[in-house]
C-alpha cells in the first residue's frame, strides 16, 4: 500500500490549485479505501495503538455531535470539516499499518523527499517565468508567488517545512551522499526564501541549524561530518539564494505592522471562542460566523483565522482546542528524537500565524509523518495473525 498512499499525496499536492473540489475527493476516498484495506488486513493483529488516534477520532466524533445536536452555525461546512478529520485519521490508521516496516518507512520518506525537491525546483523556476500561472499553462487570479501547485506561498513554506529535515538528516548521515542532500535542503530552503514566506523563512532557517546540531549532540554524527555539512549547505543557500533574490522577504520581515489583519481576526477568534467556549460555533464554520466578531473590514472575504489553534478552539470549543492539542505535544518527544521528524513541529507553529490544517491534502503530510514516528528507525514490526505482534530489532 506505500506506493499507492505516495501516489495520493502526491496526486493531492499537484492538484492543490485546482478551483473544483473533485481532487480532494480523489484524495479522501482513496485514504479512505486505504484505510478500510489496511484495518481488515490486520483484523486478527494486535491492535496498534498510538496517543494521535484519540485526538483524530475526538475530533471526528465531536463534529457528528455538533451536526447530529444541531450545535453548529452552518451544517454543511460542520460536514466538509468532518471528512477532512476523518482523513487524517485515515491517513493515520493506513500509516500505522504499512509503517511498522522499518524498509517501508525509509522508502517513503525518501519519496516523499524526492516529491518535495522536484516541486521546490519547479516552484522555483515558475514563480519567475509563469506570471501566475500554474505549470505555465493554467492561469489563476494572482500574478505573483504562485509556488508550483500551490496558489499561497504560506501553504507552500508548510510544504517544505514538513519534508525539509528529511533532506537535512540525510545530508548530514550520509558522508558519501552528503553533496547530494546538501544540494537538496539548499534548493528547497531557496524555494521558500523565493516565496516570500515570513513564518515558513523562520522555521526552515531554525530547521537547518537545529537538525544537524541534534544530531551531533545525540553522537549520532560527528562533527566533521555536521560541519562538512553546514558549510556545503551554506555556500549553495548562499548562491541560490542571491539567483532567487532576497529582497521581497525582506521587505515583508520589516513590514512596519507584520501582523496586521492576522491580529485582529486573532481578536475576532477569541471573542469567538468565549461567547462559545464548550461546543464553538461548529466546525468549519469560522468563516460564517466571523461578520458578526469582525473589529476590522479588510474589504475581502475572511476564509479562515489564520491561527489554526483559535480556530480550533472558536469552532470547536475549549475541549475540543484542548484534546486537539496533544497531537502537538505527544509529537515532541518522538520528532525530537527521531530529528528527520522536526518538520511536524515547525508545521504545528506554523499553524500559530496561518492554516496548514485547513486542506486536507496538505495537513496530511505532517499527520502521515506523525504515523511513522510512531516506530522508531531499525525497528521492524511483524503482523502474525494469530499470536500478535512481534517486534525484532534491526541494525540501521
Amino acid at each position: 500500500m506505500g506506493p499507492t498512499l505516495a501516489a495520493l499525496f502526491f496526486f493531492a499536492v499537484l492538484t492543490l490549485w485546482v478551483p473544483g473540489y473533485w481532487p480532494i475527493t480523489v484524495f479522501q476516498v482513496g485514504t479512505f479505501a486505504l484505510a478500510g484495506v489496511a484495518v481488515w488486513r490486520d483484523r486478527y493483529s494486535r491492535l496498534h495503538f498510538r496517543w494521535p488516534l484519540v485526538p483524530l477520532s475526538f475530533a471526528v466524533l465531536w463534529g457528528l455531535l455538533q451536526w447530529f445536536t444541531g450545535r453548529t452555525a452552518y451544517a454543511f461546512e460542520t460536514r466538509m470539516a468532518i471528512l477532512k478529520w476523518v482523513t487524517f485519521l485515515s491517513v493515520f490508521v493506513v500509516g500505522i499499518s504499512i509503517f511498522r516496516d522499518d524498509a517501508i518507512r525509509r522508502w517513503f520518506r525518501s519519496a516523499m523527499l524526492w516529491f518535495a525537491f522536484l516541486v521546490a525546483i519547479l516552484a522555483t523556476v515558475q514563480t519567475f517565468t509563469s506570471q501566475g500561472k500554474v505549470f505555465w499553462l493554467f492561469a489563476t487570479p494572482y500574478t505573483d508567488f504562485v509556488m508550483g501547485p500551490m496558489l499561497s506561498r504560506n501553504d507552500y513554506a508548510a510544504f517544505i517545512e514538513a519534508v525539509l529535515p528529511l533532506a537535512l538528516y540525510e545530508a548530514v548521515r550520509r558522508e558519501r551522499d552528503a553533496l547530494l542532500y546538501c544540494g537538496m535542503a539548499a534548493v528547497m530552503y531557496a524555494s521558500v526564501i523565493a516565496s516570500a514566506s515570513r513564518a515558513g523563512t523562520v522555521l526552515t532557517t531554525a530547521e537547518i541549524v537545529l537538525v544537524p546540531l541534534l544530531l551531533w549532540g545525540r553522537r549520532r554524527a560527528s562533527g566533521r561530518a555536521v560541519g562538512a555539512a553546514l558549510l556545503q549547505m551554506g555556500l549553495l543557500i548562499a548562491v541560490l539564494a542571491a539567483v532567487v533574490g532576497v529582497g521581497s522577504l525582506w521587505g515583508r520581515l520589516w513590514a512596519p505592522d507584520p501582523l496586521a489583519v492576522r491580529r485582529e481576526f486573532a481578536i475576532s477568534s477569541w471573542h469567538m471562542a468565549t461567547s462559545h467556549p464548550w461546543f464553538g460555533t461548529g466546525l468549519g464554520t469560522w468563516s460564517t460566523v466571523y461578520p458578526a466578531y469582525a473589529i476590522i473590514d479588510i474589504g475581502a472575504f475572511a476564509n479562515q483565522a489564520h491561527d489554526d489553534w483559535l480556530q480550533w478552539i472558536a469552532e470547536g470549543g475549549f475541549p475540543f482546542g484542548i484534546v486537539l492539542s496533544t497531537l502537538f505535544f505527544w509529537s515532541l518527544r518522538p520528532a525530537f528524537r527521531s530529528v528527520w521528524g522536526l518538520g511536524v513541529v515547525a508545521v504545528f507553529l506554523h499553524a500559530i500565524v496561518d492554516y496548514p490544517f485547513a486542506r486536507p491534502a496538505l495537513g496530511s503530510w505532517p499527520i502521515v509523518i506523525l504515523s511513522m514516528l510512531a516506530f522508531k528507525d531499525g525497528e521492524r514490526v511483524i503482523p502474525d495473525s494469530w499470536e500478535g505482534i512481534q517486534q525484532i530489532p534491526r541494525r540501521e
